[in-house]
């Protein structure tokens, strides 16, 4: 077991920080600017870029090819995960390639690192994982298209866009809570799926 120093083992950069500290800052106001309307918008956005774009179209349409889907359908389904905050298609459905290396020096989140990078700080140390992951070299596919490609290049521009348009449409608690909690919700269902995952895959590529 080699223990990463959680906050100064890893490389550092402006997308990691940027994401990780507006997050947290903001989540600091959603108990004051709480309304229904704001916590509908956050439920919404919830069930459209996790539940339809993460969990469908990220991980069991692109990663697993579960299911074909119409190209229009497919390309709304992951434009919508893109919001979600968790990267692009192209790099997520790389990185997402590690199960059958489960615990291993090419799982970006091996828990022989420790406890605290494996559950929570491998989700912000990006250049590790492209390093571990071999960026997306196994994803050809997914290369090949304009679309995905349009959105690795323009990834963070998107959840910005989308942050104005509910500052526009409702001020200060569309953005903090259509933005900031729903990561939150996000984060806290998809870590424990997670947890789930990782049991069953180091007993699906161990027995």
């Amino acid at each position: 077991k080699r223990e990463r120093n959680v906050f100064w083992g890893r490389k550092w950069n402006s997308l990691d920080i940027g994401t990780a500290g507006v997050v947290h800052l903001l989540s600091v106001f959603a108990p004051f600017y709480f309304n229904w309307g704001a916590f509908w918008v956050a439920f919404g956005l919830y069930v459209a870029s996790g539940l339809l774009s993460i969990t469908l179209s990220f991980h069991r349409n692109l990663s697993h090819r579960s299911f074909k889907l119409p190209k229009w359908l497919q390309y709304v389904f992951a434009y919508c995960g893109v919001q979600a905050l968790q990267g692009n298609p192209i790099d997520w459905v790389s990185t997402h390639y590690h199960h059958q290396f489960c615990d291993s020096e090419r799982d970006p989140h091996s828990p022989i690192e420790g406890f605290w990078f494996s559950h929570m700080s491998w989700l912000f140390d990006t250049n590790s994982i492209t390093e571990r992951c071999g960026g997306a070299s196994n994803v050809g596919d997914l290369e090949k298209q304009p679309f995905y490609k349009f959105l690795q290049s323009t990834y963070i521009l998107h959840p910005i866009a989308l942050g104005v348009l509910l500052y526009a449409l409702e001020g200060f608690p569309f953005l903090v809570w259509g933005m900031v909690s729903n990561m939150h919700i996000l984060f806290f269902v998809f870590d424990k799926v997670a947890l789930l995952n990782r049991a069953r895959d180091e007993n699906m590529f161990t027995s």
